[in-house]
């Protein structure tokens, strides 16, 4: 049975799962739908088209599916999408997509995002990535699985943050970032490799030589981009471990719109 407190609103219409957990005060609009053993805690305000799957976890005082912060918004149906096993943390803020672009914000899976982050239209957010407190994503940001955005950093509207790669503390995020990249600063610098993230995700020895070509041909070498593309292609060669973080790596350089990250730190 689901748990609604008596003091929650929950808005005729809104389709929560029988499981689903409601916390004091909470607000739950009529086109909410919240998938099963997620719970909400107290304050939340979960508003719009919002859909949110299974096992999610929001602490108080978040506000989900407002209407984004963007002078065009003129209603249009847009939508916010969360995927599941989330930990949304106190004070979050996701909004709605705009029609100016895909319509819809969308969360992934098993994502850890800290308090008093900011989700703003149209982003995605992949899978198993940590927000930490106080990140700000502009509208329009793309953030790969299992990236790392640190805390009050701020990303740039429409850049896009690789797999694997991580932005330090309080860093002014105005390019993109390449997977497996550290980042970190004001104005934004290369600090090498996410080393430690790597490991803990048990990348091979062989797979991280390879992504260390990568930085090589990216960073040491002096290469121009479109050189370093080149060479990059005939990487898996002599690392075909690597293979698949090589595809990855030139697939991220092919749709870069607002350029890569340069500057060495």
């Amino acid at each position: 049975m689901s748990t609604i407190h008596p003091t929650a609103i929950v808005a005729d219409g809104a389709c929560l799962d029988p499981s689903v957990s409601v916390g004091p005060y909470a607000v739950i609009g009529a086109q909410v739908v919240i998938g099963p053993g997620t719970s909400v805690g107290a304050h939340c305000v979960i508003e719009g088209r919002t859909t949110i799957g299974a096992d999610n976890r929001i602490a108080p005082f978040a506000s989900l599916g407002g209407p984004p912060q963007d002078k065009k918004y003129a209603g249009e149906p847009t939508r916010l999408v969360i995927g599941q096993r989330n930990t949304i943390r106190e004070f979050c803020t996701f909004n709605l997509g705009t029609a100016q672009d895909r319509g819809v914000t969308r969360i992934g899976d098993d994502n850890w995002i800290m308090a008093y982050v900011h989700i703003a239209h149209d982003c995605v957010v992949g899978d198993q990535t940590i927000l930490a407190n106080n990140a700000t994503l502009a509208g329009h940001v793309q953030v790969a699985d299992q990236a790392i955005i640190g805390g009050l950093t701020g990303v740039h509207q429409f850049v896009k943050v690789g797999a694997h790669a991580m932005a330090g503390f309080a860093s002014h995020v105005t390019q993109d970032v390449p997977p497996f990249m550290l980042v970190a600063g004001n104005p934004l610098a290369l600090h090498g490799l996410n080393l430690e993230g790597l490991r803990r995700r048990g990348f091979t020895a062989a797979r991280v030589a390879g992504i260390k070509q990568m930085h090589r041909l990216l960073y040491r070498e002096g290469l121009t981009l479109e050189a370093a593309c080149e060479a990059l292609a005939q990487l898996p060669a002599s690392h075909p471990e690597a293979t698949s973080d090589v595809a990855l790596m030139r697939d991220f350089l092919g749709t870069s719109t607002r350029g890569i990250v340069r500057a060495r730190g």
